[in-house]
């Protein structure tokens, strides 16, 4: 049976699929919305975090070279950074293919760092020179720089996978008020043409018409940033998943065999090389030592990229063994971590250069313009609703020989 419903001064005919569409469209908006706007807000700094850390920087000038002069070898910038931090650990050994550099990362040991993955520090070097171009101190040391900490309020509120999994659920009412909100759109527009706006009515008219047409304007870009940021939130489980799954079973005939200590590791440029020459048609970026949390403790793992626009969002990594520096194995990625890869860029839009950049602040700023309406349209409502009971309230009764 069908009831009656005010919305926006009319009158509708609000079935009962329509009455919950309204209730899920009006729940799910009240409850993410002003975590939705810490996001989107933090989110804008960080489409734009590339250009932003070039403005902010303040690493040495890369050296002035002939065009394609050879990078340092990994050995070379492996042993400085050694002798820089003797007794520390080298965590990861990054090499850019976009920018002429070098990072090792290094903790005071592998259980600091397995404990906390904040605590590692980098060096940055030439990768024509192998001068040290920059040093930092572990994540926060020296207070949290504004990028860091734009990124630590979008990802996780500073409570870690908690905060992660609370942002992921957040994120999951987003996607049901939105599509909640496209379910009710249709009745709603139904007297009215695509992207009228009356002007002319109340404000809360005017801003309830300007809330929907943004809201369906950007609707699929919401509906992708929305669902990839679900799947961003949840990439510590799904690397926990395939610890627990693929990369035991992998791992399982090495049991029992000593972790190699130091001094029995292979060169990491060795194993940069064995891998750059089996998978030609492949980037080859860095190389993580044994005892990462999501690698090997036998291997070094060495991560992989394709060379085309998309396959570029697309990492595998290779097992080469870190005593012998023998390549051992090519890893494929399970399904839902290649889902995880691809969804990142297109969180941030940081696939398509600066003019698809433009555009996801843009529509980043529509998004914030469209929750923050959503809540003014909410408070405006209450208010009127609560005016009206006041109203009703001090009416004078009728006398018992009004209606004669």
């Amino acid at each position: 049976m069908s009831e009656q419903a005010v919305l926006d001064g009319r009158v509708y005919e609000r079935k009962p699929a329509l009455r919950r569409w309204l209730f899920v469209h009006k729940w799910s908006s009240l409850i993410c919305t002003l975590f939705l706007l810490l996001i989107c807000a933090t989110g804008l700094p960080l489409v734009l975090r590339e250009e932003i850390n070039g403005l902010l920087e303040d690493a040495l000038p890369y050296a002035q070279v002939p065009e394609n002069t050879p990078n340092v070898s990994l050995d070379r910038v492996v042993d400085a950074s050694r002798k820089m931090y003797p007794g520390e650990t080298i965590i990861s050994v990054f090499v850019d293919d976009d920018e002429p550099k070098i990072m090792v990362y290094m903790a005071s040991s592998w259980e600091a760092f397995n404990a906390n993955r904040k605590s590692l520090h980098s060096i940055r070097f030439d990768a024509h020179s192998g001068d040290v171009l920059k040093q930092t101190r572990p994540f926060g040391a020296d207070g949290l720089s504004f990028l860091q900490l734009m990124l630590t309020l979008h990802s996780d509120l500073f409570m870690g996978l908690p905060g992660e999994l609370f942002l992921g659920a957040m994120a999951l009412l987003f996607i049901a008020a939105i599509v909640s909100g496209i379910a009710i759109y249709g009745p709603f527009m139904r007297k009215l043409d695509f992207g009228t706006v009356r002007a002319s009515r109340s404000r809360r008219l005017k801003w309830l018409d300007l809330h929907n047409l943004l809201g369906v304007a950007t609707l699929g870009w919401a509906l992708v940033v929305g669902a990839t940021g679900v799947i961003n939130e949840l990439s510590t489980p799904l690397f926990a998943l395939w610890q627990q799954t693929d990369v035991r079973a992998m791992l399982a005939p090495l049991q029992g065999k000593p972790v190699p200590q130091t001094s029995e590791l292979s060169s990491p440029q060795a194993a940069y090389d064995a891998v750059r020459t089996a998978f030609p048609d492949m980037i080859t970026t860095s190389v993580v030592y044994p005892g990462a949390p999501f690698g090997s403790p036998f291997h070094y793992v060495v991560w992989t990229k394709g060379k085309e626009p998309l396959t570029s969002r697309l990492f595998s990594p290779v097992l080469v063994d870190a005593r012998s520096g023998v390549l051992t194995s090519a890893v494929t990625m399970p399904w839902y971590l290649r889902t995880l890869e691809l969804s990142r860029p297109l969180h941030f839009g940081d696939y398509g250069g600066m003019p698809l950049k433009i555009i996801w602040v843009l529509l980043d700023l529509f998004t914030i313009f469209v929750l923050g309406s959503g809540l003014y349209i909410w408070f405006a409502r209450s208010r009127a609703a609560k005016t009206q009971q006041r109203s009703a309230a001090v009416l004078p009764l009728p006398s018992p020989g009004a209606a004669e």
